[in-house]
């Protein structure tokens, strides 16, 4: 009988010489292996291999980032499944590359020439630019060592970059074709502009805060009258820039009003009246103040009414020239200074509390603008409806499904994307001016003239693009795009997108977009959102907090494999991995559970043979066909699990398998006849089937923690280069055994409650106890019967008694497992009388603490104040003593019996 998990021996099974070390050493073993990957170039997946491919392309870090929480989790999943399909038999191709982060690497030089006495305007465009080149060649690369010292198995020869040669070349093809498509033009609008960075942003690209503001309450003068009209605004600073003040045509009290002129306050500018649908009545007063050059609704009831737009600030956001008296100050400073104004005019009603959303720069953090100028766009709607499409029909998928209404919510409502940035580094604008005629040119390369007029004298556009408008392109221009060549072709489109829910936006819908129009398939049919990284508390990490841990210092103290398995078995599918250093150490406890098992097996290996055995003669015992049953369900839960990107279910199978299954209960039943000279046969069958299925436990954990698995595979019988090339277990169902694992089953829970029994009453670890077992069932009975020396030594048994008839005798701890009634009498392995005041004294502490918490928990004021966390810990620390109790009763019944 053949477990099935071993490849074809083609040459001879080598022996490792060496013997584990004691302790087990992440560092060395990492940098150890690592290297040797490295060299002998296993993370390459080649162009003409017969495998079918497997691609992921990395979500490119920024050039200027480090390693976080957030990278650890994102990275290791992904690493998991190439890892796992490189096992699995596939050509497994992970991209990776960096993103040149426009203006986050800008603003990283710029405080570095800020330190020399310097601005960028100080050296010029090109001298800035060899600045920033020669930054990223000195630090720019810091985020891919630390992504190789988590264990990331990428094809390092495939490294990206988003501005280097190829991608360049993409860009500017990808730019020529949307705008000879009439999908790109140039369009005065108001958009989120960044006064620090000095930019465009993206809708995507501002973050929103809830904030406690204001809302302020200004009289607006009626031309020729005494009365006046109170307009609400949460920004009055703008009022500067006012055109007109607006009401709903359904606003009954205002009919008589959009017959009037209205008088702007300070600048005694007049205004007119209008009526729009936009405005909400019932926000303040009903009537809104018209700002088109600074506030998007008003842009837009602007152009309905013909209003002119005002521009009063600079894009330093200080008041300009249109600002009056206010021209030169700081737009917080000018808030200040016209409410002090407006206060002293009696112009100024009240000052109401407001909460608020105020969008903030990605980047720096800085309150945006908005703000009205010149900006390239993208028109998205064109492009939207293949986005939309595909996901529908299902073509791609999310993993959790949750995210794809999101997704498609966002593509419904979407908007142009202004694509256009007043910074210098990134991809500049392909587009050139003619100064003799005006022409707007283009362009792949930098045309010599004028198509129109032949004119040399041209100029080409200042501004940059937009950082994503390269990453969109990343699952094809990283393979070559617009060239057709092989990689193109063998590994594209990829097989599956793994990122955050904070780029779905941003990121995952435009590569969707951009795959459809340019290479008229999907880039990827799966899309896997992984959760973000808090703290324990709920809170996102960040530096400010201070609860956001280097994972390069993390893996210096635990070791890579400890991080990796410790951020899955926190993670459920999609959802938030809730971190604290104390859970880094459930992977370094499992890391020496499996060093140390693996060891006592390999130095019992030092006179084996495994070519001296044949599987299909050896004699298994029950606890051998037990394992071999387990594995065997193990590796098809595993299986299935990973197929669904359930990491964190596939991860604890393995952990309980290997903790539980192998090492508490195979190794120590099997320990005996590793030990035991007598009888040959008996140790050869049991070293052949715990060294197999140590082997295939080791593939299961590869993906997972593929140091420790390569280090100690590398030291059983075993053939080939690498496990990280080494096949994955495959699943035979003819190798399950029912019958060995009901069997089994009963055996670990009569053992189960002699242990629990042993630990309630106290009785010390040396002392054997003699235990009876009443069974009525008469299969089972036999079965207990036939396998009782499984018991006796993982129970510490003396003595065993199993019958159908079976008297309780005094003073007995006794419990019910599946029909199995275990008796174990307690006089001669505890004193008695000292157990009974030990217990009665505890019953007495126990219930002296539930007092307290009854009295806390019944008095009204400590419900009415107290968090209701506090309530709840308090409750179910009740429960739990509750519990207590009533198993020290229990016990105290026993005894006395």
């Amino acid at each position: 009988m053949r477990p099935g998990f071993l490849p074809g021996l083609k040459e001879r099974l080598r022996l490792a010489e060496t013997i584990l070390n004691k302790r087990y050493d992440p560092h060395r073993v990492e940098r150890k292996w690592y290297s040797y990957w490295m060299k002998h170039g296993l993370f390459h997946a080649p162009v003409d291999s017969s495998k079918k491919s497997y691609t992921i392309v990395i979500p490119p870090p920024n050039v200027t980032g480090i390693l976080t929480m957030g990278h650890v989790l994102n990275n290791t999943i992904q690493d998991i499944l190439i890892r796992w399909k490189r096992m699995d038999g596939f050509n497994a191709l992970w991209l990776p590359g960096t993103d040149h982060a426009g203006i986050a690497t800008q603003n990283v030089v710029e405080k570095g020439l800020a330190k020399e006495g310097l601005k960028r305007e100080n050296l010029g465009r090109e001298k800035f630019l060899e600045r920033v080149w020669e930054w990223r060649r000195n630090y720019g690369g810091k985020i891919i060592q630390q992504l190789q010292q988590l264990g990331c198995s990428c094809d390092w020869d495939r490294e990206r970059f988003t501005m280097d040669e190829g991608l360049s070349r993409a860009v500017r093809e990808t730019f020529v074709r949307l705008y000879q498509k009439g999908l790109i033009y140039r369009g005065k609008y108001i958009i989120n502009w960044c006064p620090r960075c000095r930019t465009a942003l993206s809708d995507e690209e501002v973050e929103h805060q809830e904030l406690g503001g204001n809302l302020w309450y200004i009289k607006y003068p009626i031309k020729d009258s005494r009365d006046f009209i109170t307009v609400a605004t949460t920004r009055p600073e703008t009022m500067l820039g006012d055109t007109a003040v607006a009401v709903s045509p359904k606003d009954k009290r205002y009919l008589e009003l959009q017959k009037q002129k209205i008088i702007l306050p300070i600048l005694n500018r007049e205004i007119p009246v209008i009526a729009d649908h936009f405005v909400d009545p019932e926000f303040g007063t009903g009537i809104v103040k018209v700002t088109p050059a600074h506030d998007p609704n008003d842009f837009e009831m602007g152009r309905r009414h013909g209003l002119e737009s005002i521009n009063i600030m600079n894009p330093d956001a200080t008041m300009n020239e249109n600002a009056g008296d206010y021209q030169g100050m700081d737009r917080f400073e000018c808030r200040e200074r016209l409410l002090a104004d407006l206060k002293e005019r009696d112009l100024l009603v009240k000052v109401e509390s407001h909460q608020h959303a105020l969008g903030h720069c990605y980047r720096c953090h800085t309150a945006i603008e908005p703000y009205l100028s010149d900006q390239w766009f993208v028109k998205m709607k064109p492009l939207a409806e293949q986005a939309k499409r595909v996901v529908q029909e299902g073509k791609i998928k999310f993993y959790p499904s949750r995210w794809t209404k999101v997704y498609l919510n966002w593509i419904e409502n979407i908007r142009d994307w202004c694509i256009s940035r007043q910074i210098w580094w990134g991809h500049r604008i392909p587009i050139w001016h003619c100064e003799e005629c005006g022409e707007v040119v283009a362009a792949k390369e930098e045309p010599a003239r004028c198509p129109k007029c032949g004119s040399s004298k041209l100029r080409q556009d200042e501004d940059v693009l937009d950082t994503w408008f390269s990453s969109w392109l990343w699952p094809f221009s990283t393979l070559g795009w617009p060239e057709e060549i092989p990689e193109l072709k063998v590994f594209y489109p990829t097989d599956v997108l793994v990122t955050g829910p904070d780029i779905i936006f941003f990121w995952v819908a435009r590569m969707v977009m951009a795959g459809m129009e340019f290479m008229g398939e999907v880039p990827f049919p799966h899309v896997y959102i992984n959760g973000m990284v808090k703290d324990e508390q709920g809170r996102w990490m960040s530096k400010s907090l201070g609860n956001s841990p280097d994972p390069t210092k993390i893996i210096e103290e635990f070791g890579a494999d400890a991080l990796r398995l410790s951020m899955i078995l926190i993670t459920a599918e999609g959802q938030d991995a809730y971190f604290s250093e104390d859970k880094l150490i459930i992977g370094r406890n499992f890391s020496n559970k499996i060093w140390n098992a693996s060891r006592l097996v390999q130095m019992n290996l030092k006179d084996f043979d495994q070519n001296q055995v044949d599987p299909e003669k050896i004699q298994l015992t029950l606890v051998d066909r037990w394992i071999m049953s387990t594995f065997q369900r193990t590796v098809s839960g595993v299986t299935r699990s990973l197929e669904k990107y359930r990491l964190n279910e596939a991860a604890h199978q393995i952990y309980d398998f290997f903790w539980h299954a192998y090492c508490d209960w195979y190794l120590e039943w099997v320990k005996p006849r590793l030990y035991g000279l007598e009888d040959r046969a008996d140790r050869e069958a049991a070293l052949w089937v715990t060294t197999a299925i140590l082997d295939g436990a080791l593939r299961l954990l590869h993906p997972f923690m593929p140091f420790i698995s390569e280090e100690i595979w590398q030291h059983l019988p075993h053939e080939g280069q690498s496990l990280m090339v080494a096949s994955w277990p495959r699943y035979d169902r003819a190798k399950l055994d029912a019958q060995a694992e009901e069997e089994v089953g009963y055996l670990q829970d009569v053992i189960g409650a002699v242990r629990n029994i042993r630990a309630e009453m106290g009785i010390p670890p040396s002392r054997r106890a003699r235990v009876l077992l009443k069974v009525e069932d008469e299969r089972v009975l036999e079965r207990l019967k036939a396998n009782h020396l499984y018991l006796l030594e993982l129970a510490k048994i003396e003595e065993l008694v199993v019958d159908r008839e079976v008297e309780r005798p005094k003073a007995t701890a006794t419990v019910v497992v599946k029909g199995v009634e275990v008796f174990v009498p307690l006089e001669g392995l505890i004193d008695l009388d000292t157990e009974r005041l030990r217990l009665e004294k505890e019953i007495g502490r126990i219930s002296g603490l539930l007092a307290g918490i009854s009295k806390k928990l019944s008095n009204e004021d400590f419900l009415r104040r107290a968090p209701r966390e506090v309530v709840s810990r308090e409750r179910a620390k009740g429960e739990e003593l509750d519990q207590r109790l009533a198993k020290l009763q229990e016990n105290l019944k026993l005894i006395a019996q």
